[in-house]
């Protein structure tokens, strides 16, 4: 592809921000959630007779929703594209303010729903169509009732959490907002924010320097950290223990799985990734070291190779869009449409946000992705990734507003994909041994990072959480419990100064309030992503496949949509042990570059 374009189109899907015609729409928004959060006040009861009602308000919920969702991933571009400009921060803030009305709609909708016999209920959904074709959604709702307390108490919790637990959160967002890491640069020490700091020089001595640094600088905030985390964890536990549950049942129902599949996929993690241990112990080789340290994963190979060369955007589309078409036609033509049409934002300018995203525009049936290309291969893969995020929203497209919504551990599958799609057409041109086991790599330094990394986070954090109820965990505790974590998950493959005790302090996915148990749905994403990559290569009928996988996301447990999409029951071990399986084969690659 030539003259790809650097910058997005934003001025056909809304006016602009700073227009009379968007301060219109906002309003209109918030005017019809404002009226439907008040006749969710008077519902009515569940059964034949309501259907109708409940129908009619649910159609106009979703079109409230959907409008509300696009007006803020619009305002959202314009504000990752132009950081400083203060319209677009306002609209933000005030897009966001919206969501104690959706939040009451939601209880209110649950809470009826939940309130319905079986048999009223079953009644409700065949009563009306509306009901019926968003059959999955309305049950959906009725089960997240079951995982709240009754009305009254729920929202006075819910009133509550303002100053408690999200209180808790936003505390640690001040503390680590305020962390400054002090690095030595050309003689002079430069105070930096965290994620400022690196490890990805090919010096050892300076990303041994950083990290230290870097660790110095959170144990700083170590027991403010931890009292956020217990505090935290503690509101959490009080209503579970309310409720009667475990911690992990909230956090299963929002990824629409069960214990069996999270327990199934972590015991084939654990028994197959002793070939990780390999990879890291042929990298330190390969590096000089006996064992690598923490601060040695993102650390390049020695002759790494032309993959640290530049690449042009052009060259990046490019292979981007032929790798995507050698998987399927489709998923080819919709990433040179996504290209051609501007959906991407990659120009390296001063005035952006950092980081990266892909965000759904719903009501016109388009996306728009986010990134800063800088010419390397790494960013290839990114582009990959959001066209691969852009790719599943676009599947869902024709779908109702609430049947394109899928959890977090589904998320990642389609992107995720992408990137395998990608890399395995990059190893199949490279033209030196060099270059190829740097490309191997980078994958395997991100199967690391989703089987042991993570597996160490969910490790510490189940311990913490069964250690919680006896009380308050002090820093030092929780640094043991990260410590052991890491030794477990690692298969202790590190040198022994080489662990990283503090991680619990400078993870922000510990404080997410919203979300408990965040880390997780990585590891399921990723090696969804795999096994179903595995099947690619198996079947000429797996584009259908994955594109029926695709659309099932939205209006199925995630256990249910592989089944019916592949044949795979996800609580057993064989479909985890063919993701497995695409990674100990590239270890197998590797250690025959070493």
């Amino acid at each position: 592809m030539q003259d790809c374009s650097l910058t997005w189109e934003l001025d056909s899907l809304y006016p602009h921000p700073e227009s009379a015609e968007f301060r219109a729409a906002v309003d209109a928004a918030r005017a019809a959630l404002s009226s439907l959060a008040e006749r969710s006040d008077s519902l009515g009861t569940v059964g034949a007779d309501s259907a109708s009602a409940w129908g009619g308000f649910l159609g106009e919920y979703g079109d409230a929703v959907s409008e509300l969702n696009s007006l803020g991933a619009f305002v959202t571009c314009h504000g990752s594209a132009d950081a400083a400009n203060r319209t677009f921060m306002k609209y933000e803030g005030e897009i966001a303010s919206f969501g104690p009305l959706v939040a009451k709609i939601c209880t209110n909708i649950e809470f009826g729903l939940q309130a319905a016999s079986d048999q009223d209920f079953a009644a409700f959904l065949a009563a009306d169509q509306w009901l019926s074709e968003n059959a999955f959604f309305v049950t959906q709702a009725r089960k997240d009732a079951s995982l709240r307390l009754p009305r009254e108490l729920e929202l006075l919790a819910s009133e509550l959490d303002v100053d408690g637990i999200h209180a808790w959160g936003r505390l640690y967002d001040r503390v680590s907002g305020a962390v400054r890491v002090e690095v030595m640069e050309k003689g002079e020490v430069v105070r930096k924010s965290p994620g400022q700091v690196s490890f990805d020089s090919p010096l050892r001595p300076v990303r041994e320097n950083n990290f230290y640094a870097f660790s110095k600088a959170w144990d700083e905030v170590a027991d403010t950290c931890a009292d956020a985390l217990n505090h935290i964890c503690g509101t959490r536990l009080t209503k579970y223990q309310r409720l009667g549950i475990d911690h992990l049942a909230v956090p299963l129902n929002m990824n629409r799985m069960t214990r069996e599949t999270l327990d199934t996929m972590w015991s084939v993690v654990s028994e197959r990734k002793k070939c990780l241990a390999d990879y890291l112990s042929a990298k330190a080789r390969l590096m000089g070291l006996e064992k690598l340290a923490m601060f040695d994963m993102d650390a390049p190979l020695p002759s790494a190779g032309s993959t640290g060369g530049q690449l042009s955007y052009d060259e990046a589309c490019t292979r981007t869009v032929e790798a995507a078409s050698s998987f399927s036609p489709d998923f080819g033509e919709f990433a040179e449409m996504s290209i051609r049409e501007r959906w991407i934002e990659v120009e390296d300018r001063e005035g952006k946000r950092q980081g990266g995203f892909c965000t759904d525009i719903g009501t016109r049936k388009q996306s728009r992705i986010f990134m800063t290309f800088t010419g390397t291969v790494d960013g290839m893969s990114t582009l990959a990734h959001e066209i691969g995020h852009a790719y599943h929203t676009w599947v869902l497209r024709d779908q109702p507003i609430f049947l394109r919504h899928y959890p977090m551990n589904l998320a990642e599958t389609a992107s995720t994909f992408a990137e395998a799609v990608l890399g395995e057409s990059q190893l199949a041109l490279c033209e030196c041994e060099n270059e190829k086991r740097s490309l191997l790599d980078k994958m395997l330094s991100d199967s690391v990072a989703f089987l042991m990394n993570i597996h160490a986070r969910f490790l510490f954090e189940d311990r913490f959480h069964r250690e919680r109820p006896n009380g308050e965990v002090s820093s030092e505790q929780l640094s043991e419990f990260m410590l052991a974590a890491q030794k477990e998950a690692y298969l202790d493959a590190l040198a022994d100064d080489g662990w990283y005790p503090g991680a619990w302090i400078s993870k922000l996915h510990y404080y997410i309030t919203e979300w408990p148990f965040y880390n997780f749905p990585y590891t399921f994403g990723y090696l969804l992503s795999l096994g179903t990559y595995s099947l690619a290569k198996d079947s000429s009928d797996f584009p259908q496949q994955f594109k029926d996988f695709l659309v099932a996301t939205g209006c199925m447990s995630s256990e249910d949509a592989v089944q019916k999409s592949f044949g795979f029951d996800l609580r057993e071990p064989d479909f985890w042990n063919r993701s497995l399986d695409v990674v100990e084969d590239r270890v197998k690659q590797f250690l025959e570059l070493v």
